[in-house]
Parts: C-alpha cells; sequence; structure tokens
C-alpha cells in the first residue's frame, strides 16, 4: 500500500491534527438510523448529503449506532476481597518508597485552553541525555505492576458510574512537558527531518522509557524528586537500542522472577493462574520519579507477534459451526438485552468472507438434493443445517432460526435412533459441517447460468505506451488465456481508447482483428455489437494476434488525452447483455467528454475544515449512476489505476466500490520495477475461482437482525448485498442490533447463504452456519470478543466516516470507542479491588489499543495534507474496506524480522520470529524484512558485513540503493533470501510483494519505506505506542 515515489516530501511541515485528543466535539460512528429499541443516541447525526438517486441505492457508507452511556445499575452480588499477598511488594531489585500521592483534578488550577477548547500543553524541550531535571512539583507515583487475584467473580460489576457521552480528556499535569507536539490551530511548529529525528538511532525513540538494569537493594535508593546514578552497562542492554526484559503481567503471588520473562516482556499466563489470565491482565502506568518519562515497561506491552489469534473457546463450545475463515464475530457472546448491548461500547457484528480459500483437505462439501429440491424452513426460508432438530420419529424438523416445525419430504425422511439423531447422519453434510454448497435447482434462476466474461477496457494515450503498463498487460492477459474459468463457455472483448475510442472485431473467422474507430464522444452508438464479445475457444487465434500486436500499434501515440466516461458507457453497452467482469487500466485523468474530471488535487487549505472529506468523494455524479447501472447488469468492475500524477482515484473507485470490485493502485509506474507486481496480482485477478451474479443475505435468530452493511458492493433491499462478482479475496462487515428489549433463548444462530454461478455455469447457494450463546454478563461478553474482528469492523467504520468528516474526527471515534469500551470493563474489576493505578484490559482484547492506534496510523486516516497524497489516501481505503482479518491485521502491524544470523548459520529461517515494529528492534549490524502484505522492506544496518551485502547484491551493494534490485545470485546467501521472500509470497498470494531495499540512514528513502511504518514509534507529530497507552489510560481513569 502506499505510493512507490519515495522522492518526493513525505514529511509536513506542520505537526498533523492530532488523532488522539478526545474533544468535546468529537463524535463517534454516527448511525443512519436510530437502533429498534435503544434509548435517544447523545450524539445528533449528522445529514447526509442527498443523493441524485430518487430513491438511494447506496446502503453501504451507513455509520454504525451511536454511543449510549452505561445505565446506573449495581449489581448486590458480592465479592470476596482479595487476598493481602496479590498486593505484595515487587520484588525485581527495585527499592520502591511511598510517593505522594497525585492531587486529583479538582485542585488543580484550570488549564490554559486555546480558541478550539483544547488544553494547551507548553511546548519544552527534552533535556539532552545525561541531564537530570528536577521537578517542580511531585509527580504521579509508580505504581506496581500485576493482576487481581483469582479469588475474583468475574465479571459481576460492583459499581456502574454512569458516564456523560462528551466526556473529553483534561490534563492531570498542566505544566508537564508534552509527550508529543501539542496539536490543533494554536501550534504551526515546523516538523524536523527523519535525519535529526533518527541520527543513527543512538538516542531511545521520544516516547520510550529505557529500562534501568537491577540494582542491589543497598545501591543508590530512588529519593522522591531526584535520581540515583546511573547504573553500569549489564547484559540486558548490550545490543544497540536493546530492551531489559519486563516484569510478567501476573504471577500468583504478586512476587516477580527473573525466568518468568520473555524475550519481549510478554509474559504468559501461568498455569494456576490460567482461569484468571483469560479474564484479565493489568499494566502498570505511572511515572518514574523526578522526570517526565512515563513510567511504562515499554517490552511489556501486548503485541501480537504471533499474528491474528483467534478465540478458542468459541470453536470449542460449537464443533459444529463453520469455520472462522468464513465468519468471525465481534465477540461470540451475544448481549440478551439493548441495555448490555450499550455498556459493551464496541461494535456488535460480523466480518463475512463467504469464498474464502481452504487448505487442502478442508473443502466444502457439494450437496445435491436433485428430486428433492432443497430442504429450507417454508417460514424464514434458513435452509437445513447441523442445528436444526428432527421431532416426530423423524418426519418433522424444527428450523433453529424461527422454531417452526416443518414437514420431511418423503425423499428425505430417515428413521431416528434412541438419542433422536438420525440413522443417516453420517452420510449427511448438510447436517454435520457448518459450510457446505447446494446446487441450485431452475427455480433458482431468473436467466440461463451466465458463462464468465471478461472485458478489458484500456487507455492507450501517450503515459500509458511510455510506462510501458501496455506491453506487460498484454503479455499477461496473453499468458493467462489459458487458465481462465468456464472454458469453453468463456467469453472476451476490448475497448482502447485516448481522445477516442477504438473497437475490435474479433471474430472466429477472421485472421487478424479489426479496429474501428468512433470519434463522437456525445453520441455513442456499438458497430458490430455482435462480434465485439467473442467466445475465447472460437476466437482464440484472433484474441492472441491483437494482444500481440496492441504495444506496437500505440508506440507512436503522442495523444495525451483520456475519453474515459465515454469509453465506460461504450463497455457497459457492450457487456449489458450478459453482465461479468470489466477490467479497467487507466492511466491518465479523465479530460473528454461525459465524466471528465478536473485536477482537483490536495488543497492545502481544505485541511481542517468541514469541506475536507469532499476531496475523498466523487466528484461527478456520473460515476456512481454508472456503478448502479454496471450491477444492476451484474457487471463488476476491477481498477488498475497507474499515474504518477493526480486521477482521481476517489472518483474512479466508486465504480469498484459498489460493483462488488477491487482497485489496484500503481503510483509512478515503470515496467522495469513494477512489472512483476501487476503481473501477479493481474494474473490472480484473472485465474481466481469467481463467483459470477451473486446475492448474499445473513439471517439470524429471533430478536436480533443486521442493521448495516460496510464493504465494497450495494445494497438491493435492506438486507439482500448485490455482488455481480465475488471471490476469495473480498471480506465484508455488518453490525447486529437487538429488537428486542430481552432475549429469552440461550443461543442465537447465523446462517450466511450466498447464491451464485459459478464458472462452470451450475447456479450454487453456498451457506454457513454458526451458533453464539446468549450472555446475561458484560463480562462473558469481553471474554469471548474477538480483536480482529472488532478491528475489521472499526476499519470500515473510520474509513467510511472520513467520507463525511474530518481526518481527525474518524480518529478521534477509534479512540474514543477503545476508551469507553476498556473504561466500562474496568468498572468491573477496579473499584473492588483497589486496581486504581493499573490499566485493565481483558484477555482477549489485550492488542485492542495497539490496532487501533495502527489504525490511525494507517494510509486511509494518518496525519493530514502531507502525510500521504489524496491518491494514494483514497486507494487504501477502498482496498482495506474489502480485506479479510487476517490481511488486514498484517497490514495494521505488518511483520519485522532478522535474517543476517540466518545467512551465515545453517539451520532453516523462521518466519514466525518477528519483532516489535519500533527502531530499538534494528540493529545497525543486522539485515531486516519488513512485510506487510503489499510489499517488502528490506533494510541494511549500517554496519552490516560486506560478505552479506555483497552477496545479495554483487556489485551493486554500494551504489544507491533506490536504482538496485534484489534477485537471485548464484550463492548460498541470495538463494537463502530469496526463499524466505518466496515463502512470504506463497503465504498469501492475494497481492505480491515488491521489494524495496533500504540503507540505514538513507534520506527520505529510509524514512519513506520504513521508519514511518514503524507505528510504535513517535513520528510526524503521532504518538507512539507508549504514549498511546498512557493517553487511554488517563481518558479511561476519568469517571472510572
Amino acid at each position: 500500500m502506499g505510493t512507490e515515489n519515495p522522492n518526493r516530501p513525505n514529511f509536513p511541515a506542520r505537526p498533523a491534527v492530532t488523532p488522539f485528543a478526545a474533544q468535546q466535539s468529537a463524535t463517534p460512528f454516527l448511525s443512519s438510523g436510530s437502533v429498534v429499541g435503544s434509548e435517544a443516541p447523545p450524539f445528533r447525526p449528522v445529514s447526509t448529503a442527498s443523493s441524485q438517486f430518487s430513491t438511494p441505492p447506496f446502503s453501504a457508507g451507513s455509520e454504525g449506532p451511536a454511543f449510549r452511556p452505561p445505565p446506573t445499575s449495581r449489581s448486590n452480588e458480592l465479592v470476596r476481597p482479595p487476598p493481602p499477598s496479590a498486593y505484595g511488594p515487587p520484588s525485581s531489585g527495585f527499592q520502591h518508597f511511598p510517593s505522594p500521592q497525585m492531587p486529583s483534578t479538582g485542585q488543580l488550577p484550570p488549564p490554559r485552553t486555546s480558541f478550539t477548547g483544547q488544553p494547551v500543553v507548553p511546548m519544552q524541550t527534552r533535556p539532552p541525555p545525561g541531564h537530570v531535571s528536577l521537578p517542580s512539583q511531585p509527580q504521579p507515583p509508580s505504581v506496581p505492576m500485576g493482576s487481581p487475584p483469582q479469588s475474583i467473580k468475574t465479571g459481576q460489576p460492583n459499581m456502574n458510574i454512569p458516564l456523560s457521552a462528551d466526556q473529553h480528556f483534561v490534563p492531570s499535569r498542566p505544566n508537564a512537558q508534552a509527550s508529543s507536539p501539542p496539536m490543533g490551530p494554536s501550534y504551526a511548529a515546523p516538523r524536523g527531518t527523519f535525519q535529526s529525528a533518527f541520527p543513527g538511532y543512538a538516542n531511545m525513540q521520544p516516547n520510550s522509557v529505557a529500562q534501568a538494569p537491577p540494582m542491589q537493594p543497598s545501591s543508590f535508593p530512588l529519593q522522591q524528586g531526584n535520581y540515583g546514578p546511573p547504573a553500569p552497562p549489564t547484559p540486558f542492554l548490550s545490543q544497540q537500542r536493546g530492551y531489559a526484559p519486563g516484569p510478567p503481567m501476573s504471577t500468583p503471588s504478586g512476587l516477580y522472577t527473573g525466568n518468568q520473562m520473555q524475550q519481549h516482556g510478554i509474559a504468559p499466563p501461568l498455569a494456576n493462574s490460567q482461569g484468571l489470565a483469560e479474564d484479565f491482565s493489568s499494566l502498570s502506568l505511572g511515572s518514574v520519579p523526578g522526570s517526565f518519562d512515563a513510567g511504562v515497561d515499554v517490552a511489556a506491552l501486548p503485541r501480537p507477534l504471533g499474528g491474528d489469534v483467534e478465540p478458542k473457546t468459541f470453536a470449542e463450545m460449537y464443533p459444529m459451526n463453520c469455520s472462522s475463515r468464513f465468519l468471525r464475530l465481534t465477540t461470540s457472546g451475544i448481549p440478551n438485552s439493548q441495555s448490555l448491548a450499550s455498556r459493551w461500547h464496541l461494535p456488535v457484528g460480523a466480518v463475512v468472507c463467504p469464498l474464502a480459500e481452504t487448505p487442502a483437505g478442508e473443502e466444502v462439501p457439494v450437496v445435491n438434493f436433485a428430486t428433492t429440491g432443497i430442504i429450507r424452513c417454508r417460514r424464514c426460508r434458513t435452509y437445513v443445517n447441523p442445528y436444526v432438530t428432527f421431532t416426530d420419529h423423524g418426519r418433522k424438523w424444527r428450523c433453529n432460526i424461527c422454531s417452526l416445525l416443518n414437514d420431511v419430504p418423503s425423499d428425505y425422511f430417515a428413521h431416528l435412533d434412541a438419542s433422536g439423531i438420525r440413522v443417516d447422519m453420517d452420510q449427511r453434510p448438510e447436517l454435520t459441517k457448518g459450510s457446505v454448497e447446494f446446487i441450485a435447482p431452475a427455480e433458482y434462476m431468473v436467466r440461463p447460468p451466465m458463462p464468465p466474461l471478461y472485458f478489458f477496457l484500456i487507455d492507450v494515450s501517450a503515459s500509458a505506451v511510455q510506462s510501458g503498463m501496455l506491453e506487460v498487460m498484454s503479455q499477461t492477459i496473453k499468458s493467462c488465456l489459458d487458465d481462465l474459468p468456464g472454458y469453453p463457455r468463456t467469453q472476451i472483448g476490448f475497448i482502447t481508447y485516448d481522445s477516442t475510442i477504438h473497437f475490435y472485431n474479433m471474430k472466429s473467422s477472421l485472421m487478424q482483428p479489426q479496429m474501428m474507430v468512433v470519434s463522437d464522444l456525445d453520441d455513442i452508438f456499438i458497430p458490430l455489437p455482435d462480434d465485439l464479445l467473442v467466445n475465447l475457444s472460437e476466437s482464440r487465434s484472433v484474441v492472441e494476434a491483437f494482444l500481440d500486436s496492441l504495444p506496437s500499434m500505440f508506440q507512436d501515440n503522442m495523444n495525451v488525452e483520456s475519453a474515459f466516461g465515454p469509453a465506460l458507457k461504450a463497455a457497459f453497452m457492450v457487456m449489458s447483455q450478459l453482465g461479468g467482469k470489466l477490467l479497467i487500466f487507466q492511466n491518465t485523468l479523465p479530460s473528454f467528454g461525459v465524466g471528465r474530471l478536473r485536477l482537483r488535487g490536495d488543497d492545502i487549505r481544505v485541511y481542517g475544515t468541514d469541506k475536507e472529506h469532499i476531496l475523498r468523494l466523487p466528484e461527478d455524479p456520473f460515476y456512481k449512476q454508472m456503478a448502479a447501472d454496471f450491477t444492476k447488469h451484474q457487471i463488476a468492475v476491477n481498477v488498475y489505476a497507474f499515474s504518477d500524477k493526480y486521477t482521481d482515484i476517489a472518483s474512479l473507485g466508486s465504480l469498484a466500490k459498489y460493483t462488488g470490485g477491487q482497485v489496484y493502485y500503481y503510483p509512478n509506474f515503470q515496467s522495469s520495477i513494477h512489472k512483476d507486481k501487476l503481473r501477479h496480482e493481474l494474473a490472480r485477478d484473472l485465474t481466481r475461482e469467481t463467483a459470477w451474479e451473486a446475492v448474499m443475505r445473513i439471517r439470524c435468530g429471533k430478536g436480533v437482525r443486521f442493521t448495516t452493511y460496510h464493504g465494497n458492493f450495494m445494497l438491493r433491499s435492506t438486507d439482500l448485498i448485490a455482488l455481480p462478482a465475488v471471490d476469495c479475496d473480498k471480506a465484508y462487515a455488518a453490525q447486529l442490533s437487538l429488537e428486542e428489549t430481552l432475549l429469552t433463548t440461550q443461543t442465537v444462530y447465523f446462517q450466511v447463504a450466498l447464491l451464485y454461478t459459478s464458472s462452470s455455469g451450475e447456479r450454487r447457494i453456498r451457506v454457513h452456519t454458526a451458533a453464539a450463546p446468549v450472555v446475561a454478563d458484560l463480562g462473558e461478553m469481553y471474554r469471548l470478543a474477538d480483536t480482529g474482528a472488532i478491528i475489521s469492523l472499526f476499519s470500515r467504520l473510520a474509513i467510511e466516516k472520513t467520507s463525511s468528516s474530518k481526518l481527525e474526527d474518524a480518529r478521534n471515534a477509534v479512540q474514543l470507542r477503545i476508551v469507553k469500551a476498556l473504561r466500562e470493563y474496568r468498572n468491573l474489576y477496579a473499584v473492588q479491588h483497589r486496581l486504581t493505578g493499573r490499566m485493565i484490559y481483558p484477555e482477549s482484547l489485550k492488542y485492542l489499543p495497539l490496532y487501533g492506534l495502527a489504525l490511525n496510523k494507517s494510509t486511509p486516516l494518518r496525519g493530514g495534507y502531507s502525510d500521504a497524497q489524496l491518491d494514494e489516501r483514497c486507494a487504501a481505503a477502498y482496498t482495506m474496506m474489502a480485506l479479510p482479518v487476517k490481511k488486514l491485521l498484517k497490514l495494521l502491524y505488518p511483520n519485522l524480522v532478522r535474517v543476517d544470523d540466518s545467512l551465515v548459520k545453517t539451520e532453516e529461517f523462521d518466519i514466525s520470529k518477528r519483532l516489535p515494529l519500533t527502531v530499538g528492534s534494528l540493529d545497525t549490524r543486522g539485515l531486516y524484512i519488513f512485510d506487510d502484505g503489499f510489499r517488502f522492506v528490506v533494510w541494511f544496518g549500517r554496519a552490516i558485513s560486506p560478505d552479506i551485502a555483497q552477496n545479495l547484491l554483487g556489485e551493486d551493494f554500494a551504489l544507491d540503493y533506490s536504482k538496485v534490485s534484489l534477485s537471485q545470485r548464484d550463492n548460498e546467501m541470495s538463494r537463502k533470501v530469496m526463499k524466505i521472500l518466496n515463502k512470504y509470497r506463497e503465504s498469501d498470494p492475494s497481492y505480491f510483494q515488491l521489494c524495496h531495499l533500504v540503507r540505514q540512514g538513507e534520506q527520505p528513502r529510509e524514512g519513506f519505506f520504513l521508519l514511518t511504518n514503524l507505528v510504535e514509534d513517535q513520528v510526524g507529530g503521532s504518538s507512539g505506542y507508549a504514549d498511546w497507552m498512557l493517553q487511554l489510560f488517563r481518558q479511561i481513569q476519568q469517571n472510572a
């Protein structure tokens, strides 16, 4: 993701608007309508722009439900007090002396505020290393870390304090020095370059805390208000920027021992406190006496170094559920009341990937009922599944969704055994498997199944030819002809355009294609309508001749104009009878005819104003209208955009958004650099299994329903999603609401049904069924939460919010919901167990703050004008809206691995050894690979062994790395590195990671490709991980 042009100034000349101040005006994701039965939302919904349709067809952009304050109920359940041993002093080698209590905010003088209402924090410079400053007033105390004892009765609230919806952050120490440059209109201080921000990485990042080595108890005691002399170096800090292991999350006795510490300070739950660790963990957050630096053990902060973690308890409870690769719930504990759902604060919903790829041996079984017809509930139309029950000796079955008794057709009848189970259960996949595919009979067809159809709309203007795009694209399509799905039914066609439109007659009786040029752009007509779309197997030789001659046909073209709109209408006229997939290759801003766009670009004056979001919306309603027409006629659009100049991806991408397609963005495309990426991604687009003319519906049990849907699609009715084409790389999210005040059932069932035409011409229905328990306890909702699904839904809600609000508002909405959720969770435990100085979070959500920070730093949401080009921002947003959970989490928190050790040793490289995303993980003698799923960055330390550099790069190892490519050479080191890169690519083939080489200290290249993407560091005015946790903690403590 992101532009490949590192030479443009990437670092803004002013700090970006802060994403982290929860202002009074910051609104969470707003709902497009009030939820049935809910309390009045505390925020007034913003009015949405009126659509050009009389009936708005676009429900995909609806916002999530507004926030509601929790009720002021108290639980009368008694909780045993914790044993005193849980709060014993730590024995880590530090002496802990009593500290004066921090005064409450009510005792502090009111903070000085700017005209925007934000607290003004005086800008101060950090003292140089080695300088010790004496504080002018007492600092907040350092608080020991640990978890509450096992005796806690989980989830039973003792005190729930009502929170005002507009609660905003008041600094507890108004005179403290700022941890990051204050944001807002009052501060326009210029930002330094990366050269000064990372001078050889000798200093710690501004937001991190150097962990002092253990000292003997008799050594210098830490007095309030000053430091003891620094301790001598120890082996723990031998590496540059190395971390000392932090204390563990929890121990039964409250004492810390060294052998419980892991390499990165994240200690696993101990065996005898497993039950407790599953409920919650805590983190010490205080300040070291005598310094401003926050007392956060950076190494102990939770990190998803093992990748995506799915809740295992859910799969164990319901073994007949479909796999989580198809359906993931944000929490597997469905709230039993609307009041409980409102206290959850996080989205209740699901992420669906209906055609997710399955490992070998786990294929979805295909069932053909033939003459019986598909067994469905006659009232709610649920498909038969493992959770239906049979009664009356097997003559009737009860629907698990609506509880209606249905008759069993005679052809489907089977006797029941003594336990009420059908005797033929083992022969019925639909009764034992959570995922199944039914062959649909004729009544499921509105028309005969369409053939797979691929139509190519190709920009042949001067810039497209000069970049080499035309040649790479032609070669790739030709190489994929044998692998296009649906042989021998596959149809294919081409249109090219510059300032005129070129049609191609590819009738099978011709030796060469005939080109017909239409220059009247106001009145488009189709010459030879029957021969522009041809059967590939019949016209194969003509198609190959066309692809061979296409690059040379336009090699001298000097036309720089683009009649994209008229060409789009022409393609629609050709395809409208059958439908199919339209692949657009666009290199120039549309400039001729209908749909022409102006160079609105990035206007720096607009950022931070109420008009900022308009830049991210389609400028011309023509594109939205065309998308609606495409969807109606079963045409999916994929956009391949190549320009090095502004091409208004916001407008072009809407074609993909509303037709179930996707956007591929190759800024500053040069075939010599990017050809492998385009070749791989285009080949996958053409050859992956595709479901055609599809519709999808999600059914759920009585009392709950899905209210809003998020992703790339068009809503045909309130709950029917239209998908002209869908494949394994697309995911969709939906939010759930309760229709009834109180659920009386013990279990809620969900069923996803995708009706589609396969490439072989069969009409099929893929059905995924899952069950989830109904819970009456907020603690149980947290215990069964799924961070991956929550972040997947969060990202879609935040990106949708950027189309109606400022970037800052979208970031604040993410932060606010995380704060409210963790504050509510804290209220369950903190008061009765005196955990006032710790940040409390459920074990299931321990990575939520970090992923929230990463989301706010992602390309669609980060910074302001200077932090990402507008096209880059919009392309990333369209891509993230369609990503499955695992792919999205990898993009937000990428892999960082060190490989130089394995190159000089004989052992096999372990790709699972991931490092924290911080400059402190980089050793100047090392070789590292950064992988976010879309690109590789190979980082060479300044002091790396010359042998390694020479073996990998040959004679080019001393050149400018922007001119050097990594390719396999005839030596063992080179083969090992290429094997590692290929292993990463094979693990997820949906995109191709292009390799970028970076040398330490080489700016701005290093900053652009790597340093800005180390999400734990404080870069460009945004918080680092430690600062972010402190901000969350301070806001959680307010009214906690």
